[in-house]
């Protein structure tokens, strides 16, 4: 784990590893997790890239106070992180408030970002699809356990082999209640829509249609909005595509990022 202090003065960790001399790739996570959320899928691309990840604000190993976090300041960090690294530029894959992010990296910084992948989000505002009242009813439940339980089954099918004790995407533990309330608040006011257009990086779309985080019906409005943009959509996948569906989602993922598509 490395760490820089930014000139607000947040100690953020951030982590550099795989191939030294390949092209930076900037991993960015979900609302209210560090980036213990890529460990399960990361060594996948480091044979061809230098994986780059840090802990958000309120996260891991990242010291800030407190304040009004945005999916755009946000994206300054993951610039800045980016530089203090050592890259002028990267490709990026962004997964769920990570792709929320990463449409703001794209947008403010287009010097920086190559290649942009665009995972399991949405673009936020008045025109994404959000979950249904279900979903958001079962994350509120009082009862932690059962709460944790909805989480999984939103983000894994049933044929997944994995427990909720084994997964790295299911929130940071070590997060207060406050900055874990920030962090929602940060998710749910992200609207990019009309800035889109601006994007100039090659764009992929990852989905699941079986997520009902995020509805898949977000990838396609992001499709629509984001020009020369493609979309995949992973059959049966759920919102950790990335994770239980990583046979087929990292190498496409790969594929993209290499040029070949």
């Amino acid at each position: 784990m490395r760490e820089f202090t930014t000139t607000d003065g947040a100690r953020i960790g951030y982590r550099a590893e795989g191939n030294q001399d390949g092209p930076a790739l900037l991993l960015l996570q979900g609302q209210a997790n560090s980036q213990r959320w890529w460990d399960g899928v990361r060594t996948d691309f480091e044979d061809r890239f230098r994986t780059i990840t840090f802990d958000y604000r309120g996260t891991g190993a990242t010291s800030a106070p407190e304040s009004d976090w945005t999916t755009r300041s946000f994206a300054a960090d993951a610039a800045a992180v980016a530089r203090e690294a050592g890259h002028s530029h990267a490709h990026v894959y962004g997964t769920s408030m990570g792709g929320r992010i990463a449409q703001w990296l794209a947008v403010d910084h287009p010097e920086l970002v190559d290649r942009l992948v665009l995972g399991c989000t949405t673009p936020g505002g008045t025109h994404a699809v959000e979950r249904d009242q279900q979903v958001r009813r079962s994350l509120m439940n009082p009862d932690p356990a059962r709460r944790r339980r909805a989480l999984f089954e939103l983000m894994y099918t049933d044929a997944w082999t994995g427990t909720p004790e084994q997964s790295t995407v299911l929130g940071d533990p070590s997060m207060t209640p406050e900055a874990t309330r920030l962090h929602l608040r940060v998710s749910a006011r992200h609207d990019a829509w009309d800035h889109l257009p601006e994007i100039q990086a090659p764009t992929l779309i990852l989905h699941g249609d079986d997520d009902r985080f995020a509805p898949v019906v977000n990838a396609g409005l992001l499709a629509e909005r984001i020009s020369h943009a493609v979309e995949h959509v992973l059959p049966g996948a759920r919102h950790a595509y990335f994770d239980e569906f990583r046979d087929i989602a990292s190498p496409l993922a790969l594929e993209f990022l290499n040029g070949s598509r």
